[in-house]
């Protein structure tokens, strides 16, 4: 059976569209899943039924989380936030923890899941970090502009190695990592890059977008990571 992988996606709230970027799907494709798009606007009620219909989940990228979910007042460089979005995937990626389902988080869902499981996230790159990187960068999306170091042991490393150059498309980060998990990489900067849990099989979440990259088959080896982990008895 291929594995089903569940991919939430963005939500409009001005046109009513729910709408998720093509190399997603593209990249869970080309490592061997079978991609099943999300709406972040079904209600809570459907979790359940959803992730018994999974066999792994792919937290996406996309607009910024509401800080008061993690207990902080809005700075003046935060931007669009989707309160609907924020609801429904903290309620999915909680509940797929706890069931142990593999978990793959790419830009804002390394930080929905962070905040899921109780850390919180740094709000704007640029006001708080020193001499900061450029981490929004104005290249192609396929094309890697920054270095990231990997921690040697972790699932991470295992499949990227433990250094990489990878795209950037982010203002916020990981701030305080949750407990259960592990920062697993970081920018010359400092800014965490990547995190991954101690306890579940495979959870892993990464700020840089590698779907926008998946045809590099370095890249495409963490989607193959995801697959694998759905196929374990």
């Amino acid at each position: 059976m291929v594995p089903v992988i569940g991919i939430t996606s963005s939500y409009d709230r001005e046109s009513g569209r729910t709408f998720l970027s093509r190399y997603y799907i593209q990249a869970v494709e080309a490592a061997g899943g079978l991609p099943l798009v999300l709406p972040c606007i079904l209600s809570d009620g459907t979790v359940d039924k959803i992730l018994g219909s999974i066999d792994g989940l792919l937290l996406s990228g996309g607009v910024d989380v509401d800080p008061l979910l993690f207990g902080e007042e809005p700075q003046p460089a935060m931007g669009d936030i989707c309160p609907q979005r924020d609801k429904f995937e903290l309620a999915l990626t909680r509940r797929a923890l706890a069931l142990n389902i593999p978990i793959l988080a790419i830009c804002r869902g390394l930080q929905v899941l962070n905040i899921a499981a109780g850390g919180s996230v740094l709000q704007d790159i640029g006001s708080t970090v020193n001499n900061p990187l450029k981490h929004d960068q104005q290249a192609p999306r396929w094309y890697g502009t920054h270095t990231v170091n990997i921690l040697p042991d972790s699932k991470l490393a295992d499949l990227w190695g433990t250094k990489l150059v990878v795209n950037s498309f982010h203002h916020q980060a990981v701030d305080r990592v949750a407990e259960g998990f592990r920062a697993t990489a970081w920018s010359a900067d400092g800014v965490v890059e990547a995190m991954e849990s101690t306890a579940h099989r495979f959870v892993v979440g990464v700020q840089s977008h590698p779907e926008c990259m998946y045809q590099d088959p370095r890249i495409l080896e963490l989607f193959k990571g995801l697959i694998k982990a759905t196929q374990r008895t």
